[in-house]
């Protein structure tokens, strides 16, 4: 019987080698995986400000020469811990901003206790976020304050800025944003009024529990999580690889429960009602309607975003009252527009340019 075609039989031992060879590594690399607690995250040196309740601001220690005049906080998502922004040295969004000379606070969150499941969405928008300005302002001597929101994070700030119109927020960048809530279609399915009794939810068990709202995350890719642990596999020897995966995996993962009336709240307001699209919002009596907010402002929307699709994010700039006003779209999706490889050569380089000549 003749060999196949360019089969070399005498290289079969060598390929039988290579991949034994290459399972014994795999199994190995494995092991290791299982026994080690993968790398340290949000390592940049920082003070705590303060901490009240679900609330922690954080003061990022300069590291630059010179330093911008305006500081920036950075308004994290309710469900998300804000490590995301500070991965790893070379990787963190956090660290770039300090050695560009910027003079870096974020107000980061921790899981709302059970006595906590009171809180409203006026506890954020008009107690949590101008606290932490007013402190951003005492510590760093600065009137003015660029804001920054991740993802439901800016929206917050959008309803903090609209009310607050006269200031002090000088600058607004909202990362993957939504403003038209009927366009986030899975979230739309989950909470149909018909079926969703919001209220009987939190009534029953007061903060809603992460796993629901991981659950909901991974039903807008049900394939992901499976796909992501081959590809693991297929890479367990690949350092830099498992170094990157285990960083995202553990943030993705990490998922905070919401304050039950605040849920309640997001749910009736936004998702039922679509209040912030419709200009119908209100936060504790007061109005906010985003085109009220005239500061400079710069949405950075990712092309591949399964979490806030770009029809949830475009009406933003449009409706805004600036006259300074720029959407980007950048390659990436709802991580990867923030954080990791991608985010390092797009959106950071983008972002200090365009911020930098409006915060002196």
């Amino acid at each position: 019987m003749n060999a196949p075609t360019g089969l070399d039989l005498a290289d079969i031992p060598e390929r039988i080698q290579s991949e034994v060879q290459r399972a014994i590594q795999r199994s190995i690399k494995g092991v290791e995986y299982i026994a080690s607690s993968g790398p340290s995250l949000g390592s940049t040196p920082k003070d705590i400000l303060s901490v009240r309740g679900t609330m922690n601001l954080y003061h990022y220690r300069p590291i630059a020469d010179e330093i911008y005049r305006v500081p920036i906080l950075i308004v994290m998502a309710t469900t998300n811990r804000g490590y995301i922004l500070d991965m790893v040295p070379g990787q963190s969004f956090i660290e770039f901003l300090l050695k560009r000379g910027y003079d870096v606070y974020m107000l980061d969150w921790t899981a709302p206790r059970p006595e906590e499941k009171s809180l409203r969405m006026e506890d954020y928008v008009l107690d949590f976020i101008p606290d932490c300005v007013r402190r951003v302002q005492k510590d760093s001597g600065e009137t003015d304050v660029t804001v920054i929101g991740y993802c439901f994070g800016g929206v917050l700030s959008l309803l903090y800025g609209s009310i607050f119109a006269d200031g002090p927020m000088k600058n607004l960048i909202c990362f993957t944003t939504p403003i038209d809530f009927r366009e986030m279609k899975l979230f739309q399915n989950f909470s149909d009024r018909r079926y969703f009794d919001v209220d009987r939810l939190v009534d029953s068990v007061g903060n809603v529990p992460p796993e629901m709202i991981l659950s909901s995350f991974e039903m807008l890719r049900p394939a992901s999580r499976a796909a992501s642990q081959v590809q693991l596999w297929d890479n367990i020897w690949n350092d830099e690889f498992v170094k990157s995966y285990r960083m995202f995996d553990r943030w993705a993962t990490d998922t905070l429960p919401l304050a039950g009336e605040y849920f309640r709240a997001i749910t009736k307001d936004l998702m039922w009602d679509n209040k912030l699209f419709n200009r119908t919002m209100s936060v504790g009596g007061r109005k906010a309607d985003i085109s009220g907010i005239k500061v400079p402002i710069l949405h950075a929307v990712a092309e591949h975003d399964h979490i806030v699709p770009y029809d949830a994010a475009k009406h933003l700039i449009q409706m805004v009252g600036s006259s300074d006003k720029q959407e980007v779209m950048l390659k990436g999706g709802h991580v990867s527009l923030v954080a990791g490889a991608n985010a390092i050569k797009r959106l950071w380089p983008k972002l200090d340019s365009w911020l930098g000549e409006r915060s002196i």
